[in-house]
């Protein structure tokens, strides 16, 4: 189960100690003294530490202190049998996991453990983590085609600004990637990034969803709470699938967007808000405004600039670009090393159609990945990259 290390002069307790953690599965060793425990820790790591407090050359408060210093997290439970107040104060302020006074109390010990390597193996998963987010690019658009490039070259312009924009095109094509890049680029970035999928939500929630409600509004209403408008305070608030908001809801957020003012469902008082807005959409949304379903005020207020984000088949040659950058982040996800693509199997990539457009090639790439050997030939794309449903 884990690795525990022992220090205490007095070895009938570090016998029972033993006795007790390897009866539940952990790999124990002893140190008699301060000195001997911290050569261990130079060459082996341990998920905890039992540390008597009086102990002959060195004792716990200096190990415990001593741990610090080499940058060892590794939790640190004091144990003693001369134990008092001010003992358990100073170890807990020097940074101990616990305090457990003799004679040792069996419950208290594994109660303690189990909480200890619960710990240890969260900061392992958070450190992971932030690896892999340190190493991935934030919100990288891949491509060097001429129509991603007029893409890049349009958010680099209009980020900086304040202006309201409007992004246009496929499912799949990266509209979200294209607004949070607006986003970091922008005076904003240090703000919040608030997404909004206008067509997950009900008609009739979409309000709340953006503008809040009071206590007792509905029914369900048993507190006041925010909306996305007042949450993107000083950042961005990203309306996606615009296209799919409810008439009544357009005409709040187009008094939103004149007024800078919101108010919350069930309420009569007005919040002042300071937000830059982005939509997206994958309609024709002049067409929407000609068959009655879209508010021609709101769509000039979003669209002070439009940017269309081009489909995967209108640059096909990013296709071995994308390639690169999928298998490289599918293969740090299964944890294993990136699998090779051969370039007649890329030919064969760029000659399917990709409806689904970037969203739909990511998924291919990891089926490709899951199904192949050492490396993805033209034959298993072939094969697999579209899915038989027969």
């Amino acid at each position: 189960m884990g690795k525990i290390l022992i220090i205490d002069d007095e070895q009938a307790i570090r016998k029972a100690l033993k006795e007790i953690l390897e009866y539940e599965s952990f790999e124990v060793t002893e140190a008699e003294d301060g000195p001997s425990a911290l050569k261990l820790v130079d060459k082996e790591s341990y998920d905890l530490i039992f540390c008597d407090v009086k102990m002959p050359r060195m004792d716990g408060v200096e190990v415990l202190s001593k741990l610090k210093e080499k940058g060892i997290e590794t939790p640190v439970v004091i144990i003693t049998g001369h134990g008092s107040v001010e003992t358990a104060v100073e170890t807990l302020k020097k940074g101990a996991y616990d305090f457990i006074q003799k004679p040792l109390d069996l419950n208290r010990i594994l109660v303690t453990v189990r909480n200890a390597c619960n710990q240890v193996s969260l900061q392992k998963e958070t450190k992971s983590l932030r690896k892999k987010i340190a190493k991935a690019p934030a919100f990288q658009i891949v491509g060097k085609s001429n129509a991603i490039e007029e893409v890049k070259k349009m958010i680099d312009t209009v980020a900086p600004t304040e202006a309201r924009v409007l992004i246009t095109g496929g499912n799949g094509s990266g509209k979200e990637l294209v607004a949070r890049q607006l986003h970091d680029k922008s005076e904003r970035a240090a703000g919040p990034f608030i997404e909004v999928n206008c067509a997950a939500i009900p008609s009739e929630l979409i309000e709340s969803e953006l503008f809040g409600h009071e206590k007792g509004a509905f029914t369900s209403a048993i507190k006041t709470r925010l909306g996305k408008f007042e949450l993107a305070e000083g950042g961005t608030l990203f309306l996606d699938e615009i296209g799919d908001m409810s008439p009544a809801a357009q005409a709040k957020v187009l008094r939103a967007l004149q007024e800078s003012k919101i108010t919350r469902v069930g309420g009569d008082k007005d919040f002042k808000v300071n937000v830059r807005v982005f939509a997206a959409t994958n309609k024709d949304l002049r067409k929407e405004i000609e068959e009655g379903n879209f508010r021609e005020d709101l769509f000039h207020r979003l669209s002070v600039i439009v940017i269309r984000v081009p489909s995967l088949s209108e640059r096909k040659d990013d296709i071995p670009l994308l390639a690169e950058h999928f298998l490289n982040l599918i293969a740090e996800d299964y944890g294993q090393p990136m699998k090779e693509i051969t370039p007649g199997a890329l030919k064969a990539l760029q000659e399917l159609k990709w409806t689904g457009n970037v969203r739909e090639f990511r998924n291919v790439m990891e089926r490709l990945v899951i199904l192949s050997g050492k490396s993805i030939d033209e034959k298993l794309v072939k094969a697999y990259a579209v899915p038989n449903f027969s």
